[in-house]
């Protein structure tokens, strides 16, 4: 699997403007690659200004494709975490099976920047998506997608929206499997077989596999979570053996489940369904479709990935930070920081503290804790604090929480060669579609 790498290659030649955050006046009207020429530092650009980390992205990448090749498992991480093509080849080149979106939308962007497989992990059901699928597929047979489908309602839906598709085009369809209070999904195992019987039964879709998202059935590494998380990927084990066994596939099958907090529970509960060559009956791939690995962070994934630091030898970096310079201090123990929820994720926790950037003596004080976002300010509490500590003008490092809603802030997001230097380089920039 692959991207078009002129594509990509391609918007290293767009032009930098003032709807480019953090990017300064003077680069405006040059391409990418020419501010780039001159190796600019951090400190050339405006805060407030979101990194990521070149070193840990390239770390991330080699650790999850080991990962994934040693579990016997495939690897679809989920694209609409980063939404940036750029790192979407990365991602395939390092041996990526496929790659994830949440839309119809999304699928249409990869499909622009040549992606040949894709999982849309969601059901398609909007008629104009469906129809581009259907007509992709038909003028590029090489062109694979998948897409869910969790009720008899939708596999009809699907049908008359489908009715005018090209003769012979079927659209591969995996049939999800919820969970109480969970969200989509057939909830339970019948309802899940009434939809695979539906799907097997028409004319313009294709049986291809089951799964979903266990991350929807806890949030936290407790024995109750852990023990609903692994009821529900048996559960998706034994609605695939029914399918197989009743002979509904043609060809082969995935069973695709995963975020990035469970991936070790997937593969505990799921690796040994794989059966690629089908020496014991239907051919099965296992896909993973973890997206927030690449990135990880320094809150909610840090917490609770296996793959975590503290609890792996090998463990995933946070490679991204935000850069917030400190615009008041109005009062003994307050710092205002210019990066608000206009800037930074906030949905899984507020950003946290790490140091003072560049050279200075100045270290944070004990205790320094962001309090609140406002759209445009960050609340940083300094007990006992002085004015020396973070003086007017100092910028700080701030770790963050949830990737998934970090990207989607940032048309364009630097790329620096290592978060933890003095002074920091730009070595890139990665370009975002949302």
């Amino acid at each position: 699997m692959a991207v078009d790498n002129a594509v990509v290659a391609a918007l290293s030649d767009r032009r930098l403007g003032p709807e480019h955050k953090s990017v300064p006046p003077a680069a405006w009207g040059s391409t990418v690659r020419e501010f780039l020429a001159a190796a600019p530092g951090l400190d050339e650009l405006q805060t407030p200004v979101l990194t990521i980390d070149r070193s840990a992205v390239r770390a991330n990448l080699a650790v999850m494709a080991d990962w994934a090749r040693a579990a016997g498992v495939r690897l679809a991480p989920h694209g609409k975490t980063t939404m940036s093509p750029q790192l979407w080849s990365e991602q395939l080149a390092a041996g990526a099976w496929a790659i994830t979106v949440a839309t119809g939308w999304q699928a249409q962007v990869a499909r622009s920047f040549g992606v040949d497989r894709i999982v849309l992990a969601n059901a398609l059901l909007d008629p104009i998506g469906l129809r581009w699928a259907a007509a992709e597929s038909a003028a590029h047979p090489e062109f694979e997608i998948f897409s869910w489908v969790d009720g008899v309602d939708s596999v009809r839906e699907m049908e008359r929206h489908l009715a005018d598709a090209p003769d012979g085009v079927r659209l591969s369809v995996i049939v999800e499997l919820g969970g109480p209070h969970g969200r989509t999904g057939a909830r339970g195992v019948e309802a899940a077989y009434a939809v695979a019987e539906a799907v097997h039964a028409s004319s313009r879709l294709r049986l291809a596999g089951v799964g979903g998202y266990e991350g929807a059935l806890a949030h936290d590494r407790t024995a109750e979570g852990l023990a609903a998380v692994r009821r529900y990927l048996d559960d998706v084990a034994v609605l695939h053996r029914r399918i197989a066994d009743a002979g509904l596939y043609e060809g082969g099958a995935l069973i695709t489940a995963g975020g990035s907090a469970y991936p070790d529970l997937v593969v505990e509960r799921l690796a040994g369904s794989a059966d690629e060559q089908g020496a014991h009956g239907v051919p099965t791939t296992v896909v993973l479709r973890s997206g927030a690995y690449l990135i990880h962070d320094d809150g909610f994934y840090s917490g609770i990935s296996p793959l975590a630091a503290g609890h792996t030898d090998r463990p995933l970096r946070s490679a991204m930070h935000g850069w917030a310079r400190c615009v008041s201090r109005p009062e003994t123990e307050l710092a205002l920081l210019d990066a608000g929820k206009r800037d930074l994720p906030f949905d899984e926790g507020l950003p946290v503290p790490q140091r003072i950037a560049g050279p200075a003596a100045h270290r944070l004080p004990a205790g320094a804790v962001v309090t609140a976002l406002n759209d445009q300010h960050a609340f940083l509490r300094l007990p006992g604090g002085e004015s020396a500590d973070v003086p007017v003008g100092s910028v700080v490092r701030l770790g963050l929480s949830h990737p998934c809603t970090a990207f989607d802030k940032w048309r364009l997001i630097p790329v620096i060669d290592d978060a933890d230097a003095e002074s920091p380089r730009v070595v890139d920039f990665l370009h975002t579609f949302f």
